[in-house]
């Protein structure tokens, strides 16, 4: 397994840790004293608790994202504000909101608002679409607890002002693909690459995981309308748009993953495109389990 710039998970799990109450004063006050109450700040609550407290379907996923390590690798730390490309109903920020915390931020952006013609969407669907970045924060606030960290969004291709040299880390998670399919109708992967080297401080991290396709298949395969991608053009792209390659890591590889130039990635858990009626298919499916990705750390460079 390859596995380059990762910190031990030690020292990540300790992170974590939810930090212990104060210790009580030795002496008690007078019972006629009038103390004069303290706010003791939210600590951000501890991501092995976060973890243990998601519903079911969230947990079974675990084994294929390995979200903890994930986190860990990408460096995300309480306090942060972390940028989450394309969040849909919020399994990575559901996470993320109370391990950052009160002092900490989470922004969703989605695709750009010109890309979602290209899906072939009808026009009262676009419309709807339009005020995504609305829609969602309002749906996010629904998300938050005491303590956890604030939401915000953008969409990709209209970054506000506000938000450039704020962020810390921008995750891509199974984020890429569809912008590298219609890269060359509107240039929409190499725009989400300047926004996200916008929106970080000198520094900030992006973090990407993505369906990963061999490098012995044809590129006109791997262009990601089969949700693959390969490794090198990924590469090469974050690269021109700035980034330093920091490190990679299997955490999320899948070697039982070898599709054929005949498949796309949705025929595998939990998606089942292809054998929603045929059990004996679908337990081929179940059998490999989630798509084999790759998992890269790149850098905004500090000067």
């Amino acid at each position: 397994m390859r596995l380059l710039a990762l910190i031990p998970t030690s020292l990540f799990v300790a992170s974590f840790a939810a930090c212990s109450l104060p210790e009580p004063p030795a002496d008690p006050a007078p019972q006629d004293a009038q103390p004069t109450a303290e706010v003791e700040p939210a600590q951000p609550k501890g991501f092995p608790a976060i973890l243990a407290s998601q519903p079911a379907d969230v947990q079974a996923r675990y084994n294929y994202r390995h979200p903890a390590e994930t986190m860990e690798f990408f460096g995300v730390a309480p306090g942060m504000t972390v940028v989450d490309v394309l969040p849909g109903g919020g399994w990575y920020t559901k996470l993320l909101l109370p391990y950052l915390g009160d002092e900490g931020k989470v922004i969703g952006t989605n695709y750009a608002t010109g890309m979602w013609k290209l899906f072939g969407y009808p026009p009262e669907r676009l419309k709807e679409l339009e005020s995504w970045a609305d829609d969602w924060t309002e749906g996010a606030q629904e998300w938050r607890d005491e303590g956890d960290a604030s939401v915000s969004a953008f969409v990709l291709g209209d970054v506000p002002d506000s938000n450039h040299g704020s962020a810390d880390v921008v995750l891509f998670i199974r984020a890429l693909h569809n912008m590298a399919r219609f890269e060359e109708q509107g240039g929409f992967l190499s725009t989400a690459l300047k926004n996200a080297y916008d929106v970080l401080k000198p520094g900030g991290v992006v973090g990407i995981v993505q369906h990963r396709a061999r490098d012995d298949m044809p590129d006109e395969w791997a262009d990601g309308s089969a949700g693959y991608l390969k490794e090198s053009y990924v590469t090469d792209m974050v690269e021109a748009a700035g980034f330093e390659l920091m490190g990679a890591t299997d955490i999320n590889a899948n070697d039982h993953d070898q599709p054929t130039t005949e498949d796309f990635v949705w025929r595998l858990p939990p998606t089942f495109q292809t054998s929603r009626d045929d059990q004996e298919l679908q337990a081929q499916m179940i059998a490999i389990g989630e798509s084999n990705r790759m998992t890269l750390k790149f850098r905004k460079p500090t000067s």
